[in-house]
């Protein structure tokens, strides 16, 4: 089972479409999961109808999806951006900064970093420390 994580904290998978491996994408699918290691334009390229792009994150340590999240959003995607796999709540902040909507993480993931964690910076509109300095 998996935990899902917005600004309003841990809740359940509302998504019923399925995804689909962006190397096998038709131009049909509703939903495309994306390897960490993925140029963001090879994401970019294959939009069209998308409603939901999920990006891996194997470890914690591995920043790659906060990019290919911060392109897609440049680019004008509008659907739903997803984190899913080793994010860690001090990365919460970031990730909404970079455009994600919301986290997907394991269960075992959401026994060591309880929800408490994540409710504590998902006020990460009020904690940007360039906004804050640019006045």
């Amino acid at each position: 089972m998996t935990v899902l994580i917005t600004d309003e904290g841990f809740g359940t998978d509302d998504w019923t479409l399925g995804f689909s491996p962006l190397d096998d994408a038709a131009n049909d699918v509703a939903a495309l999961d994306v390897p960490s290691d993925t140029d963001p334009t090879d994401v970019i390229d294959r939009l069209s109808g998308v409603q939901m792009v999920r990006v891996d994150f194997p470890s914690f340590a591995d920043g790659r999806g906060f990019t290919i999240a911060r392109q897609l959003r440049l680019a004008g995607f509008t659907g739903r951006l997803r984190a899913k796999g080793h994010v860690i709540s001090d990365q919460y902040a970031m990730a909404r900064r970079c455009g994600f909507d919301e986290i997907e993480i394991s269960d075992e993931l959401a026994q060591r970093q309880p929800e408490s964690e994540w409710n504590f910076r998902a006020d990460w509109q009020a904690h940007d420390y360039q906004a804050r300095m640019r006045g």
